[in-house]
């Protein structure tokens, strides 16, 4: 029996919408990374982006559990001596939600050359309206107790 191998040429991707203020972060992005990657599709290959788009809406409505609005905290640095500049989740959440769940997707990506690629097919806005309905999207609820 051969092992398959999916080629470029017969990448079939399906259009997702993913609701965050549905669950909390973690499993909003764990379940946006799976179907980015194609985690779940028969033909996965792991050297060929098979994966599916995402789009995520009400990224303001955004739901974290315990102390993490005030605790978490977002880092960037400007390069120069001194220049660490921290930033708590709740002062995030009022700048741009969608940098929040695009920087916890990008972690749970595989670092390789395919990240990039997996990321731009990720769509993320801030509230209920997307412009993807020509792409006729399946719309997938996060909910417990609901069927996938």
């Amino acid at each position: 029996m051969k092992t398959y191998s999916l080629r470029p040429k017969n990448i079939k991707r399906q259009w997702y919408v993913l609701d965050a203020s549905e669950v909390p972060l973690g499993r909003l992005a764990t379940v946006s990374a799976r179907l980015l990657i194609g985690k779940d599709k028969p033909t996965l290959t792991p050297h060929i982006d098979g994966g599916d788009f995402v789009v995520i809406i009400n990224a303001a409505k955004l739901v974290v559990t315990g102390n993490k609005v005030k605790d978490k905290l977002y880092y960037r640095h400007s390069g120069f001596p001194g220049g660490l500049y921290r930033r708590t989740l709740g002062e995030q959440m009022e700048i741009d939600p969608t940098k929040i769940i695009n920087h916890a997707i990008r972690g749970m990506l595989p670092v390789n050359k395919l990240r990039d690629g997996r990321l731009k097919r990720l769509k993320i806005y801030s509230n209920a309206e997307h412009q993807h309905f020509a792409q006729k999207p399946k719309t997938v609820s996060l909910k417990k107790g609901e069927p996938k």
